[in-house]
């Protein structure tokens, strides 16, 4: 039987059952209102002579974003697809690395289906092709062996390395696949974090035989049942920043809280050390028990200062006005909202005058000189009432 504190839990796990953005309705009025007036009172990001950013502070993401083209829509009729990382190579075209995995399997098998493959593209908003997988399966006995997923790419010295998460397991899963199979959380508690290296995309990627980050030894440690769902970033002294989700155990099968951690590196192949306490984290009255307030973080660092764009999931950030929110901190360890904390709407708007069905996840930022040019994102897509009967790629143009 589930209780009502595991019922929560499900409600908040990340890449299965999104927070259910219906119990923000009473808000809407007051965020479009909030919404209108931000669009009202917004500034273009300010350039220096060289076409520079002068400050990211000063930038209002949500005031720039545009209606999404069809053309920057990235889908596959075959395979859902999810997250998206974009760099731009050194032949001046743009990479996306995405995870996917079959549609009829349904939306919960990328625990143990998804796959990491590459994409392709003149502009950074697409059209994108797909080039080929690049982290396929590669055997039970290896500890990313049956799925990597989350995708989270940086360029760093002329060399691109790639964060993700990988899992294994022996366990036998039947479509459409569900959380409510006993054998799904072993996958899901095998997650661990591992980084891919290559001197172009569309080279070979050089995975390694362990992960680059591993759950704690300390069986009381935040992270002592799994880590996954990394975001990465380097600073101007080249320490190498990195976000994860982390789980405890607590004697069941989903394991305890939810929150998100921090660790640090100087090199971006590792090894990294963990800080000890969790981070992205507020106290909400009446909500004392809930840890994860953001999820999906999106870093990069810009003259001093780490940025994240992450999933707000309570609303805690962006005072529940936008799905995401930004973030920025000194030192990665302590982050704040930022001056203008609402980054995407709720529900995008397409070229075609519709709006989609369900919020963005895993949002991806490309920026030019420092200046925010397109908004990626997740998208489930409902079809009949189903909610995520397929999924997809969005970028929305910033203006």
């Amino acid at each position: 039987m589930i209780g009502k504190r595991d019922q929560i839990y499900f409600l908040i796990e990340k890449d299965n059952e999104q927070l259910m953005l219906h119990q923000f309705k009473g808000f809407i009025l007051c965020s479009l209102f909030i919404v209108s007036v931000s669009h009202a009172l917004a500034q273009h990001p300010e350039l220096d002579k060289a076409g520079n950013l002068i400050s990211m502070d000063d930038v209002n993401i949500f005031s720039m974003v545009q209606p999404i083209p069809a053309t920057n829509i990235f889908k596959d009729s075959l395979y859902n697809i999810w997250c998206g990382s974009v760099v731009k190579g050194k032949n001046g075209k743009f990479y996306m690395f995405y995870s996917r995995w079959p549609i009829a399997d349904g939306h919960f098998a990328w625990v143990n289906r998804s796959e990491i493959a590459l994409a392709v593209a003149d502009q950074p908003g697409g059209p994108y092709r797909h080039v080929k997988v690049i982290l396929a399966p590669r055997g039970g006995q290896y500890w990313d062996g049956t799925c990597t997923h989350n995708p989270a790419a940086i360029v760093y010295k002329g060399k691109y390395y790639l964060f993700y998460m990988g899992t294994t397991g022996n366990s036998t899963l039947k479509a459409p696949i569900s959380m409510g199979d006993p054998n799904w959380w072993e996958y899901r508690n095998n997650q661990r974090i591992g980084v891919a290296m290559a001197d172009d995309p569309e080279a070979v990627w050089e995975r390694f035989d362990k992960p680059v980050l591993d759950i704690g030894k300390d069986s009381t440690a935040y992270d002592a049942l799994m880590v996954s769902n990394p975001g990465i970033t380097v600073d101007e002294q080249g320490r190498a920043i990195l976000v994860y989700k982390e789980v405890g155990k607590n004697g069941k099968l989903q394991g305890g809280q939810v929150r998100f951690g921090v660790a640090f590196a100087k090199s971006l192949a590792g090894p990294f050390t963990k800080h000890p306490e969790p981070i992205f984290e507020a106290k909400i009255p009446g909500r004392e028990g809930m840890y994860m307030m953001a999820e999906d973080p999106f870093l990069w660092h810009y003259k001093g200062v780490n940025y994240a764009i992450v999933r707000d999931v309570m609303g805690v950030f962006s005072k529940k006005t936008a799905t995401w929110a930004l973030l920025r901190s000194t030192d990665g360890i302590d982050w704040q909202p930022a001056k203008y904390p609402a980054v995407a709407p709720w529900y995008p708007l397409f070229a075609d005058g519709t709006k989609a069905n369900e919020s963005p996840e895993r949002p991806c930022l490309y920026l030019e000189n420092g200046v925010p040019k397109v908004l990626f994102g997740a998208l489930g897509i409902t079809i009949n009432n189903k909610r995520r009967a397929t999924a997809e790629n969005i970028a929305m143009p910033l203006k």
